[in-house]
């Protein structure tokens, strides 16, 4: 899925935890992706500006082991991502409790917290959807997530999530079939349409 931006090239990637330069490009190419991938899946703004964060301390951290032929660096990231929610999700068995946690978010200014809930309403719909997915076993879940919510092309969800192509295509077919029966009298959850730019994509990438 391009977005008419130059590719960063392998050893860009693998630079990001030694270079700030490298890390502030690929922060501003890649943070507003990795922001409505987590609000697609959580609703307090704190927690996903966390998340967010989150995130990028990990690719930061395993930076030096991406290989390009694995995927893009956005499916690289996006997988992380999707480790880093499923542990919040483990941490809290479900229940992200804003009152205990609040201690242990970094300051959010007013005009921070406005954006990240223009996303989460951006993200209501895909939120409705995600939680569909739960009766699918997770190796399904895992497939249809990140291509039909996320809309990452077939091979980069196989990147994603350390699988080969072949395996993803028979899992996103197993779990639309599952879907489609566990909703006989609907249609068969997909991909919200793509919207507009929010104003913190704007702002993550000026």
């Amino acid at each position: 899925m391009g977005d008419g931006k130059p590719a960063l090239s392998p050893v860009d990637v693998a630079a990001i935890g030694r270079d700030p330069a490298a890390l502030e490009v690929f922060y501003r190419r890649h943070v507003a992706d990795v922001t409505r991938f987590v609000a697609r899946r959580i609703s307090d703004p704190h927690t996903i500006d966390d998340l967010t964060t989150e995130a990028f301390l990990a690719a930061i951290d395993s930076a030096e082991r991406y290989q390009d032929g694995r995927g893009t660096p956005r499916a690289w990231l996006l997988g992380i991502a999707r480790n880093v929610v499923a542990a919040e999700w483990r941490r809290h068995a479900g229940e992200l409790d804003k009152a205990q946690r609040a201690g242990g978010h970094r300051h959010l200014d007013g005009d921070d917290i406005a954006r990240l809930e223009e996303q989460i309403d951006a993200q209501r719909a895909a939120r409705g959807l995600y939680a569909t997915l739960t009766v699918l076993p997770e190796r399904l879940r895992s497939v249809i997530e990140l291509v039909d919510l996320d809309g990452l092309p077939l091979a980069e969800a196989a990147a994603a999530l350390g699988i080969r192509d072949g395996t993803a295509r028979v899992r996103l077919h197993r779990a639309r079939k599952r879907l489609k029966a566990a909703f006989p009298n609907h249609a068969t959850p997909a991909r919200p349409p793509a919207s507009a730019t929010s104003p913190l994509a704007k702002g993550a990438s000026s």
